[in-house]
Order: structure tokens, then C-alpha cells, then sequence
């Protein structure tokens, strides 16, 4: 009988199913099977093995001063890595941040044009043109029923073009240096010294809201909903304006990734351009599965941390820049092959044995054995 009892138990409980001391994990070991489980486990070793590399080859890198300048440069990535996070787990896509950031930063140099008096303003229209952005593109995937990669397609063209136009092919016009500040700027404000950059301080801040955004009601149901929209639907869950919302989160972190370039790069007719690939398989890196239904915030960010970690490296041993979307393909077809490996294997072991059109064996009834005498 004991026997029995100590079988159905489950593990670290005693017979009474009471939880022995010392048997459940702690809440950081909770948090650490979290953002290491399925296959986003890679990213952090693969992160550790850049900068390992990183180190090696120049190892002033590891000073305090040199990586507050690398997360400072990774800071735009991270942010849209983040926002697209959100529409990607889903199950959509957003190809439209790149040219939107781009539009957004030669908005705010032609609007703002060195007045210090039009920087608050200015910023206050770009957040609130990304969210418009954002409006448009979940209202016309989820009500229109228009593919996002249809979708967000068009608006990167949309964008592209009518910002070409209103300028004239050139950009024109400057930022101010309460502009710039957010983007190059830190704290203590003291030149020469060491300082945590304002960008670095933005960035955390927006993960911590991603990551508690996530663990609420909304971030379980983004999640279902990218799984299955159908069974989120039936459950109760308002499918449509859950994907709306998480193209405005992507426009929102686009404007901001906008104003974090501007301030580190200035503006330029190239601002932009690929972003929006780069986000993609920064995601992808961090183990976030296209189609939805899988992956963690945490891991998409440090996706676009590795990503900038491995374009730093290839700085490093004086390789061609061309060299940056052949890499970015690899590792999109790569992620999204091993990622999808863990479903197939589970589907192709199932617990009960299936005919071949999937129904189970039927049991057949053995014949009853006579009695012992």
C-alpha cells in the first residue's frame, strides 16, 4: 500500500501531498527556468560566446566606458526588438518599423529645425503619428482581414515614398540638443567621465513594462491568441483589438527607437533602412516562434544583444559590412527550423497508438480466463 501511495505522489510532496522543505524552487530559480525554457536557452549561450570572442580580441571591450557605449548603440535594436515581440507573438508581422522610423526622425529634424522651444512639441507628434501608425495597421489586419506581411508591407512602401516626397529626396532641417540627448547623452551629465546613458536607463525601463505587460491578463491572452486565435475567440477573448494593440505597442517602440537614433546617428536619407529585419530576427534569435504562440520578452531582447554583439564582432575581424544580411537570413532559416523541432518531435510521439487517418486503435476485448480452481 505504501508502495502505491509513494508512486502516485507527486515529486517533493510526502504521502500526504504535503510539499517537503527545500522540494519547490525558489522565485529567481522560477524566473530563470522561465526565460531559459524551450529553445531560448541558445540565445544566452550564444551570447556569452561573442563576448567571450569580443574580449579576447580587444579586451579594453570589458571596461565599464566600452559597454555603456556598445548597449548604447544596441539600445535602438533592443527597444524595437521589443515592439516587435509583442506583434510577433501574435502570430503577426510588422515590416513597417524601419521606414517608420525613418519617417519619424526626419519629421522631428524638419519640424524642429534647431528651435530648443519645438523639441517637447515635436516629440508629443511623433508619439503620437507612431500610434497612429500602429491604429492603422492592427485595424486593417485584424478588421480588414488583410495579411500583416500585405499589410505592413504597403505601409514601409507608404512611408518610404511620402517622406521622400515631402522633402524632396534630402533630408533637411536639425535636431536640437534636447533632442539628441536622450540618444547620446547619460548620467552624471560630465564629459570625460563614466556615465549610464540615458538610452541604456530608457531601454530598461520599457523591458520591465514589457516584461509585467506580459504576466498580466493581457500578455496570457497575446500569447493564446497567437496559438490559436480560434479557441481565443471562443474562450471570450476580443482577438481583434488584442493584435490591434499590439501593432500600436510596435508603433510606440518604433517612435521611441526613432528618437534614440536620432539622438545617437543624427539624420540621415539612410535612417532606418533594414531595421526592420534586424528586429525580425532579433526576435527569431531569441527563440520567439513565427506564427505566435511562443516565446519570451527577456529572450527577444537579448536576441537583439547578441545580434549587435555578432555584428561588433565581425567589426572586430575587419569583415565587410555586405556581409550583415546573409548572416541575418542564416539565422532566421536557423531559428525558425530548430524552433519548430520541439513541436514536430512531440507531435510525432504520441501517448496512445493512431491508425493512419489519427483515431485511436480500438481496444480489443480479451476473452475472459476460467477461474482458478
Amino acid at each position: 500500500m505504501s508502495a502505491s501511495t509513494s508512486a502516485t505522489t507527486p515529486s517533493g510532496t510526502g504521502a500526504s501531498g504535503a510539499p517537503q522543505p527545500g522540494s519547490s524552487p525558489s522565485g529567481f530559480s522560477r524566473l530563470v527556468q522561465r526565460a531559459t525554457s524551450g529553445s531560448s536557452w541558445t540565445v544566452y549561450a550564444l551570447l556569452i560566446v561573442v563576448f567571450v570572442a569580443i574580449l579576447v580580441m580587444n579586451p579594453s571591450f570589458g571596461e565599464p566606458m566600452s559597454l555603456m557605449a556598445f548597449l548604447k548603440k544596441a539600445a535602438p535594436l533592443i527597444v524595437l526588438a521589443i515592439g516587435q515581440y509583442f506583434v510577433i507573438v501574435s502570430g503577426e508581422f510588422d515590416l513597417s518599423v524601419g521606414s517608420l522610423v525613418g519617417a519619424q526622425v526626419v519629421i522631428a529634424a524638419k519640424l524642429i529645425d534647431g528651435e530648443e522651444s519645438m523639441t517637447w512639441p515635436v516629440i508629443g507628434l511623433m508619439v503620437l503619428f507612431g500610434l497612429g501608425i500602429g491604429l492603422i495597421n492592427g485595424l486593417i489586419v485584424t478588421l480588414l482581414k488583410v495579411p500583416s506581411f500585405i499589410t505592413t508591407l504597403g505601409m514601409m512602401l507608404v512611408l518610404y515614398g511620402a517622406i521622400r516626397l515631402w522633402t524632396g529626396g534630402a533630408p533637411t532641417g536639425s535636431l536640437t540638443e534636447g533632442f539628441r540627448q536622450w540618444g547620446r547623452g547619460g548620467f552624471p551629465d560630465t564629459p570625460g567621465q563614466f556615465q549610464v546613458p540615458y538610452a541604456v536607463l530608457i531601454t530598461l525601463v520599457l523591458g520591465v513594462v514589457a516584461v509585467i505587460v506580459m504576466r498580466r491578463p493581457y500578455g496570457r491572452t497575446l500569447v493564446a491568441t497567437g496559438d490559436n486565435d480560434v479557441a481565443a475567440s471562443y474562450s471570450g477573448a476580443s482577438v481583434w483589438w488584442v493584435r490591434t494593440r499590439a501593432f500600436l505597442f510596435s508603433g510606440f517602440m518604433a517612435t521611441v527607437a526613432g528618437i534614440l537614433i536620432g539622438g545617437y546617428a543624427g539624420v540621415t536619407a539612410q535612417v532606418g533602412e533594414g531595421l526592420e529585419f534586424m528586429a525580425i530576427t532579433a526576435v527569431v534569435l531569441g527563440g520567439v516562434v513565427l506564427g505566435g504562440g511562443r516565446g519570451s520578452v527577456v529572450a527577444a531582447m537579448a536576441g537583439a544583444l547578441t545580434l549587435e554583439a555578432l555584428f561588433t564582432l565581425f567589426n572586430q575581424l575587419s569583415l565587410p559590412s555586405t556581409i550583415r544580411p546573409a548572416v541575418q537570413g542564416v539565422i532566421i532559416i536557423a531559428a525558425v527550423a530548430y524552433a519548430a523541432m520541439p513541436r514536430k518531435s512531440k507531435a510525432a510521439s504520441p501517448s496512445a497508438p493512431t491508425t493512419p487517418a489519427g483515431v485511436p486503435e480500438p481496444t480489443v476485448p480479451k476473452e475472459p480466463q476460467p477461474a482458478a480452481p
